[in-house]
């Protein structure tokens, strides 16, 4: 073996081995349209209208973003953050906030959560996923207990539910 060819085959697997240790610099990621989120909002709150409950609703992106966010008139003036928190909790920990309440009760070993900044361990937030993908998430506040917001949020989800699975 000539010396070039030993320097043209050290070449081309020092090419080969960059090229395949070189980290892909980016990844695809689906999200949540506002369209979607303004449908899954309305739903939420028409359902938890028809109950007679006022409330507020936030719809959040894959990041935890407001996308839409809906409030009675008449509903408290806590109702707008606790649903926005709620939504991006569920986001962010990809779990029901119903479902999280219970992991980080006091004495869990999650329990330090609950001190986070911005988290909200109380039912009414909801991850929203699109062929099992995590597309955003929806927090409803103000129904009288957990099991109503949680009601709404179900609601919402259902009214795009099916849209999101045939895409």
């Amino acid at each position: 073996m000539t010396t070039r060819t030993l320097v043209t085959l050290v070449a081309l697997a020092v090419s080969a081995l960059a090229s395949a240790q070189t980290p892909k610099l980016t990844i695809p990621l689906t999200s949540l349209q506002t369209g979607a989120a303004l449908t899954a909002a309305q739903a939420a709150f028409a359902q938890c209208q028809k109950a007679g409950y006022t409330v507020a609703v936030a719809v959040v992106d894959r990041s935890g973003y407001a996308l839409a966010l809906l409030r009675d008139p008449l509903a408290g003036a806590h109702t707008v953050n606790a649903a926005s928190a709620k939504a991006s909790t569920a986001v962010s920990f990809r779990i029901d906030t119903a479902e999280l309440a219970r992991e980080t009760q006091a004495g869990r070993p999650q329990s330090g959560i609950r001190e986070l900044p911005g988290i909200v361990a109380g039912a009414g937030g909801m991850p929203i996923r699109a062929k099992g993908a995590l597309v955003g998430g929806i927090g409803v506040s103000g129904a009288p207990g957990g099991e109503a917001d949680d009601a709404c949020a179900k609601a919402g989800i259902a009214a795009i539910n099916d849209a999101l699975e045939l895409e």
